[in-house]
């Protein structure tokens, strides 16, 4: 990165920055995850050049007889890794991949039903501050005191509504979800079942979660959480859905796809394809079974009791400690976590009563079951010594010791002046 050095030195530094930010710390917001440098040359090449308005082979600009070949990839390879019928590579973003699938098959009015948020879903599965809210009639669900999805809930409310979509997926549930048992209450009601994956795809795919497919009828899905791709999204569904979603697309939603991104995505759905990505699945899941009997051992409360995915989610009520007080404690030595609601939270969601933890940057890094010991104890001491500056220094050089442990991109330099 020499000419951005020469030329824009402050970005430069800032980039700087944050590869340092990232190598010295302990990356624990489980949305997020570190790409191979593979993906991370294929962001930053030609193809974000070119305008590639429409599929491979129907564009409505000339020169794109490289980039379809890039996107055709992208769209063959999304299909064989999840067994799927149809695949739509272009979405920048998980929330447009999910009002792409809306559109495709609702109307504006008609009932939506996913999970709430300060439950554990997503702002698009029918939050009031969304799109989703604002267009559709929600029906939300959402779990049980103990934290725990009631199937038998979902199904009666299901059936009381009628919705026209049902949605299912969440960002901030520590269990596994019945995709199939989702996709057969929708059938049984008359609706269109859609399974946004966004968090777990990593996981489904490499045999550490159960899979949508193929009862579901639309699958969304973020591509750089547990499938460690770049920062965009991706459209998966039954065939006879195919040309709606691409109409949503364009000319419903998108105008230029990011072909540079669609490379960088078809670079990661390869990378998932090796036998090496199932390993990495199963350890995602055993670090954070690990971390969370480590987090409960040392007297801390996790909703529902623990996890069956890369997440869990921390009531700090008992410990008379706010979410955005542990998240800023907790970064304070080098632990980056994000401050979440728990379900029937009382508190505001910019200042909650939860923290949201996981192991996937941590488990691309190489953590083992033993390390995550060592994170859960480090956290819990933490937390419970909010006021300590001396277990504030011990914490510093336990992540420091992980870090150079197990570093991060030692190969990539970035020039700065």
């Amino acid at each position: 990165m020499t000419n951005l050095a020469q030329y824009d030195p402050d970005i430069a530094h800032a980039i700087k920055n944050e590869l340092e930010r990232q190598r010295n710390g302990l990356e624990m917001i489980p949305s997020e995850n570190f790409v191979s440098l593979a993906v991370l040359e294929a962001m930053g090449t030609v193809p974000t050049n070119k305008y590639a308005e429409g599929y491979p082979g129907k564009r409505y600009y000339g020169g794109n007889q490289f980039i379809d070949v890039m996107e055709t990839l992208a769209i063959e390879r999304a299909k064989k890794l999840f067994g799927a019928e149809y695949a739509n590579v272009q979405p920048h973003a998980g929330s447009q991949a999910n009002m792409a699938a809306y559109f495709a098959v609702m109307k504006p009015g008609e009932k939506l039903m996913g999970m709430a948020l300060p439950m554990g879903g997503h702002l698009t599965h029918g939050h009031p501050l969304s799109f989703s809210g604002t267009f559709y009639q929600v029906v939300p669900y959402g779990v049980r005191r103990d934290g725990w999805l009631d199937m038998d809930e979902v199904r009666a409310i299901a059936l009381r509504e009628k919705p026209k979509v049902l949605v299912c997926g969440a960002s901030a549930y520590p269990r596994l979800i019945d995709f199939k048992a989702f996709a057969q209450i929708a059938h049984e009601t008359g609706a269109v079942a859609i399974a946004d994956i966004a968090h777990v795809a990593g996981l489904v795919v490499g045999g550490a979660h159960p899979h949508p497919f193929p009862e579901t009828d639309i699958v969304t899905t973020t591509t750089h959480k547990t499938l460690r791709g770049p920062r965009s999204a991706l459209i998966l569904a039954k065939a006879q859905y195919g040309a709606a979603i691409d109409k949503a697309i364009i000319p419903g939603l998108q105008g230029g796809p990011m072909e540079h991104i669609i490379a960088a995505k078809a670079v990661c759905f390869k990378e998932a394809m090796e036998p090496s990505f199932t390993d990495y699945a199963r350890r995602i899941v055993a670090n954070a079974k690990v971390l969370a009997e480590t987090l409960m051992r040392e007297g801390l409360t996790l909703v529902s009791g623990g996890t069956d995915n890369h997440l869990m989610l921390m009531d700090l009520t008992a410990l008379n400690m706010a979410g955005k007080q542990a998240e800023a404690l907790l970064d304070e030595v080098g632990i980056t976590v994000n401050k979440n609601m728990i379900p029937y939270d009382p508190r505001k969601p910019l200042d909650p009563s939860g923290i949201r933890l996981g192991t996937p940057a941590l488990t691309t890094r190489g953590f083992t079951e033993d390390d995550m010991k060592i994170v859960g104890r480090t956290i819990a001491e933490v937390l419970k010594n909010p006021t300590s500056d001396d277990t504030k220094s011990r914490a510093r050089e336990v992540v420091r010791g992980l870090t150079e442990k197990y570093p991060l991109y030692p190969d990539l330099k970035y020039a700065t002046y």
